[in-house]
């Protein structure tokens, strides 16, 4: 993905700033014994392993690593002025090392490779020099914490240094994808505070560890260990799940190719209603999650039903009606569906509360699910069926507008047909806008 040019300006004057903060502290740089030398050297060896272990979370774009702890206890112990080049060291060898295996992808994409390590080498190095200024500002450069007053001033480092470590990749993150950067630091803050908790904890007990021997720093490390392994278990355990239902979905494909792409489709038009009608980015995340699982039930439904090139009998409409349950009970055991789990099952349900699997009705229908039934419908209508032929794009518009009120909410039937107009605008060539894809 090419990088938008407010990206690379956000790199290049973060990029300035830590050359700033690494040409002022190393007037200062000086060490004054050699166990201060050793434990400079134990740091960045032990940060740099904690980069190369770093587990990325394709969900945030962020790597999450052992090295804030590592950093935080260096700031407590060595101050700013060598934990800015701690971090330097570090992360300059362990981003060069990860990245330049790579050789036949590095010389295709040498800026990228650019962008990359300057961005995550000017991040901690900014981080870093931030908060390590705050503690020189207090006069608790060295934090020995050896009374209780030096807690919450180590708490108070901490909240900084995670605060704008998090502002500074979500900035990224946000300029790179186009997403909200108030949402995404609060979700990462929300869903991470466990980790960041782990990791301060063993920031401490580095820290009070080196009180006693420099030596006994190693004995942190097992903790460590114990905090990233259960971290990338936690987060093993969601791609996993996401390939299993991948897997389903490839199994539909396999049986009817029309559910597969009807629910891509499906997604990208629920998403566009959503931002239409103004959701905030959590809530337009949970539509595009719904969309692309609500009818995974069908892998219950028998070819004999599913494939049907008429009408279905009543019988037979009694066993479909059962998919969006079954989509439901799917999927409402896993943490990352459960939020949208309600909204799958009711996504068949009418505005008049003539729909199914519960006659809901109105405002009772949860609202991703009402924006997901009014993507689907219209996909239904402007896409060839076992039964029919697809309606052309202007009956479909018609046909939705006589659905206010009945099937759809009106609220949302307006966002769709606003929607619409736009991508007919956009694609006045296409019969479908929405296979522009």
């Amino acid at each position: 993905m090419k990088l938008p040019v407010s990206g690379r300006v956000y790199i290049y004057g973060l990029c300035l700033l830590a050359v700033v903060v690494i040409g002022y502290y190393a007037r200062e740089l000086a060490f004054t014994s050699v166990e201060q030398i050793v434990t400079f050297v134990l740091f960045v060896i032990i940060a740099f392993l904690a980069e190369i272990y770093a587990t990325w979370i394709p969900v945030y774009g962020i790597e999450m690593s052992g090295s804030l702890a590592i950093y935080l206890a260096s700031l407590f112990i060595l101050g700013p002025s060598l934990t800015v080049f701690v971090a330097l060291l570090s992360t300059l060898a362990s981003e060069t090392m990860m990245r330049w295996g790579n050789w036949n992808r590095l010389t295709r994409s040498a800026g990228t490779f650019i962008h990359a390590v300057s961005f995550n080498v000017a991040q901690w190095v900014v981080t870093v020099a931030v908060t390590g200024s705050i503690l020189v500002l207090v006069r608790r450069v060295p934090l020995t914490l050896a009374s209780v007053e030096d807690y919450p001033w180590a708490l108070l480092a901490f909240v900084c240094y995670a605060g704008i470590n998090l502002s500074l990749v979500t900035g990224m993150v946000s300029l790179a994808e186009h997403k909200h950067f108030s949402y995404g630091l609060l979700r990462a803050s929300k869903d991470f505070l466990i980790q960041y908790a782990s990791l301060f904890a063993c920031a401490l007990l580095l820290t009070v560890l080196y009180s006693l021997s420099m030596w006994y720093m190693f004995l942190a490390i097992v903790p460590l260990m114990l905090v990233h392994v259960s971290f990338r278990s936690y987060l093993r355990l969601q791609t996993e799940a996401r390939k299993t239902f991948e897997k389903i979905s490839r199994l539909l494909d396999e049986r009817d190719h029309y559910t597969a792409v009807h629910s891509t489709e499906i997604a990208q038009l629920a998403m566009k209603i959503a931002q239409e009608m103004g959701l905030p980015q959590g809530e337009i995340e949970k539509v595009d999650i719904a969309a692309r699982v609500h009818d995974i039930g069908k892998i219950a439904v028998p070819d004999s039903i599913l494939l049907k090139p008429g009408s279905l009998n009543a019988e037979e409409w009694v066993t479909m009606k059962r998919h969006p349950v079954i989509s439901a009970e799917l999927i409402e055991g896993l943490e990352i569906y459960r939020p949208v789990a309600n909204a799958v099952r009711h996504e068949h349900e009418h505005w008049n509360g003539s729909g199914y699997p519960n006659g809901l009705r109105e405002d009772q229908i949860p609202l991703i699910a009402r924006i997901i039934a009014a993507a689907d419908i219209y996909n239904a209508l402007s896409t060839d069926r076992p039964y029919r032929k697809a309606f052309s794009h202007e009956e479909a518009i018609q046909m939705i507008k006589g659905m206010k009120g009945a099937d759809l909410d009106p609220l949302v039937a307006d966002a769709l047909l606003r929607v619409l107009d736009s991508l007919e605008n956009k694609s006045s060539q296409d019969a479908n806008p929405l296979r522009d894809g």
